[in-house]
């Protein structure tokens, strides 16, 4: 449909003022075929039908060469083409996909550009907040240039000149952009390496904002194109969160690819679930959901059914299925006898048989050939890993220092129980023999790491690491912005694998696919907003 700028009204100035009748007119006439159809009002830029989980796209600027945006499902992916002279001085010109939004976000992607060597070094793929979609607006942008200079721009106000906070790093392929009130924090990296953080205050855009990813070419005869994946917009919890945190936020499950770091949002719900684990054929996800049952998550279907754990209803993260694939052990509340209990069930459901006899009891390993268990227990005001047999029995203490000991699990070979510890200042990994002797420390770094996952192929593991100036070494709370790390068996330099926010819940137990190809976590977002 077409509509001529003759007889607009006058009140319609702006194109930022023209969204809710662009939005009428589309809901009336362009819902056809799942195509993206865009609308040309008064003159003015496209206003297209949502692309993936934005409301709406167009070229901002004037007379700027047309751009396009498409968003492939199969692997959520967003390709975006964009031209224009450039997004900096008092205007800006460039494609933008978009959403309208209030209050605080956090934003992430992984861009990259459709050829790196492309006719202007300064073409930008990156983030931005507009308060407009006028080419003058005030706006906050985390970018990544073709050069790969990396900034924090910024325009104050309307038709001010651009300013910018210029990154360490270079060539970032992973940026985030938060707002938190009025200050804006972007973070990139090199996908693999913790985050380079620049920050903003005092940038008033005002409480509803325009939200997206962009492209601009810096030349306006030329079209360049972006991609990005592994898009989130999270919602995050209102004030800061920790240990004694009620968890209230939606959440993402999700599947990663070790080999290539691709990232599938398979599932997502606007209440609290967590720790996913694996089953051995392959074919399921076990999680326990905020209401304390546990559910089976049909990787086919992408449907959950209940797990029947009897009368045991208060289950909590730490529940882990034996290797074997025939059992599950749980992790539930029982508040007379002192906390969380661990008991057994068989991996269909059933009646569960209670292991330990004192709370708190975590479950976080099970032993190779089946008969024993590892579990963090606090005891007389201590928290250390114990064994205990299957079957149940007698515990045995297997760490005393002083301080945290906790997320005790087996190596597939069971020569090793790995957990984490405070003992060295930060909350590291370590190992030791199953009857542990030989304690030895395996990370050594500026990070708080929790929870080592061992693949079932013997070779890696997988950990949690929360931010030592966001979190204290003996805590693990929710809603912090966490990395999933890798590293070999035989050590090295931990490679960041998922930048999340997340944290307690995340990845507390073991969530290796059985082929060693994958792993499973949850990441969290207000979903009701």
């Amino acid at each position: 449909m077409f509509y001529s700028r003759k007889g607009a009204p006058k009140t319609l100035k702006r194109v930022g003022e023209l969204n809710y009748l662009a939005k009428i007119l589309m809901k009336k006439y362009v819902r056809s075929a799942g195509l993206i159809i865009c609308i040309f009002i008064f003159g003015y830029d496209s206003f297209c039908q949502e692309v993936g989980i934005f409301e709406g796209h167009n070229d901002i600027g004037s007379n700027v060469k047309p751009g396009s945006a498409t968003y492939i499902s199969a692997t959520q992916q967003y390709i975006i083409s964009g031209a224009g002279e450039n997004v900096w001085s008092d205007h800006d010109e460039f494609q933008y996909v978009w959403k309208r939004m209030k209050g605080d976000f956090i934003l992430y992607t992984r861009a990259a550009f459709v050829g790196w060597n492309g006719v202007e070094q300064h073409r930008k793929v990156g983030w931005m907040v507009r308060k407009s979609l006028d080419g003058k607006s005030a706006n906050v942008n985390a970018v990544v240039h073709g050069d790969g200079l990396t900034a924090l721009q910024f325009r104050r106000t309307t038709g001010a000149i651009t300013e910018e906070k210029r990154s360490k790093l270079t060539h970032a392929d992973v940026i985030q952009l938060e707002r938190k009130g009025n200050i804006f924090t972007m973070r990139v990296a090199r996908f693999g390496e913790p985050f380079i953080t620049e920050e903003l205050s005092d940038i008033d855009l005002g409480e509803e904002v325009y939200v997206g990813l962009f492209v601009g070419s810096h030349n306006k005869d030329v079209v360049e194109t972006g991609v990005f994946r592994d898009v989130q917009i999270t919602i995050p919890v209102k004030g800061e969160a920790d240990n004694r945190s009620s968890m209230t936020l939606g959440s993402n499950l999700e599947v990663m690819e070790i080999a290539t770091g691709n990232r599938e949002v398979i599932y997502n719900v606007p209440n609290s679930i967590q720790a996913p684990n694996w089953t051995n054929d392959g074919k399921s996800l076990i999680y326990n959901g905020s209401d304390g049952l546990i559910y089976n998550f049909d990787l086919a279907s992408r449907k959950p059914k209940l797990v029947n754990t009897g009368k045991v209803k208060s289950n909590n993260n730490d529940h882990v299925i034996s290797f074997d694939g025939t059992m599950l052990g749980l992790s539930s509340s029982v508040k007379e006898l002192g906390g969380s209990i661990i008991y057994t069930v068989p991996i269909t459901g059933g009646t569960p048989k209670q292991i330990t006899s004192r709370g708190p009891s975590y479950l976080h390993g099970w032993s190779p050939d089946g008969k024993d268990l590892v579990f963090c227990g606090e005891r007389n005001g201590e928290y250390d890993v114990y064994k205990i047999p299957a079957a149940g029995g007698a515990e045995i203490r297997l760490t005393d220092s002083k301080g945290l000991d906790d997320g005790p699990e087996y190596s597939p070979d069971g020569k090793y129980i790995y957990f984490n510890s405070v003992r060295s200042g930060l909350m590291q990994i370590w190992r030791m023999k199953p009857d542990g002797s030989n304690q030895e420390q395996v990370t050594n770094d500026e990070f708080n790491n929790w929870f080592a996952h061992i693949s079932p192929d013997g070779k890696s593991m997988v950990f949690l690491s929360f931010l030592k100036e966001e979190v204290a070494p003996g805590m693990h709370p929710p809603y912090k912005h966490v990395y999933i790390r890798y590293m070999p068996i035989t050590g090295g330099n931990p490679k960041v694998l998922a930048y999340v926010y997340g944290g307690q819940g995340t990845i507390n137990t073991p969530s290796w696919s059985p082929d060693s190809k994958k792993i499973a976590f949850i990441s969290n977002s207000n979903h009701n907003q």
